[in-house]
């Protein structure tokens, strides 16, 4: 399990790294909000832990930023503010738990483990990528739209996937060789736009409103419209 603590008290954050470590979780630290937008955009976590009084972009700022691309990973908030207008915030902002400072590590990994459980039940039940009338079944490997299957080669529904699991995100080529083609980019290829363009023929050009779109001079993003 890959966990991520935005903490900027580094004792607390060693702490709280070494109590994870010790119960063989893998967990990543960044010591301010800006770091941490970085690693939440371009790494996935089964839990993530973000205090709220955090530099350059606190905690309810973050966790608003990363429920506009992931709806699914669970976020538990730690705060020294505890009161009901605070946790109120804090779920309006999209998390999942709220845990008050000073806290027991017991407790803390007791709700961190009750939230990946909860993600794992949820994602097990829901195993479907959708956006507008597209959908790609995760089990059974296959693409419809408007309810059309769609025949995919291997690479493209790998690439497909990729991009519907960062959508509404830009990825770049380098991206997309890196965590599809599992390779280092080549500048001199047009591959991935060759693929792209594919890709975009089968579950686009039929189809509206479109889904995938270039961005100039960066790469792709998947969004409605």
């Amino acid at each position: 399990m890959k966990l991520l603590l935005v903490e900027d008290e580094p004792k607390l954050a060693s702490f709280i790294k070494k109590g994870f470590e010790n119960e063989a979780y893998e967990l990543e630290v960044a010591y301010d909000g800006r770091v941490g937008q970085s690693l939440l955009e371009k790494n996935r976590y089964d839990v993530v832990i973000l205090d709220v009084n955090l530099p350059y972009v606190n905690g309810f700022e973050l966790c608003r930023r990363l429920r506009e691309h992931d709806a699914q990973v669970p976020v538990l908030l730690l705060t020294a503010l505890d009161s009901l207008d605070d946790k109120v915030t804090g779920f309006e902002a999209g998390a999942d738990d709220y845990l008050a400072k000073p806290f027991e590590f017991k407790e803390l990994l007791l709700r961190t483990r009750a939230l990946a459980k909860r993600n794992g039940e949820a994602a097990s039940v829901k195993r479907v990528l959708r956006m507008a009338d597209l959908e790609l079944h995760l089990d059974g490997k296959y693409v419809t739209r408007a309810g059309q299957r769609i025949d995919l080669t291997t690479r493209e529904y790998a690439l497909l996937e990729y991009l519907l699991l960062n959508r509404g995100k830009t990825v770049t080529r380098v991206d997309i060789a890196e965590r599809v083609w599992e390779l280092n980019f080549d500048t001199n290829t047009n591959v991935i736009d060759v693929y792209v363009s594919y890709l975009r023929k089968k579950i686009d050009r039929d189809f509206t409103p479109k889904l995938i779109h270039t961005v100039v001079g960066m790469g792709y993003v998947m969004r409605e419209g």
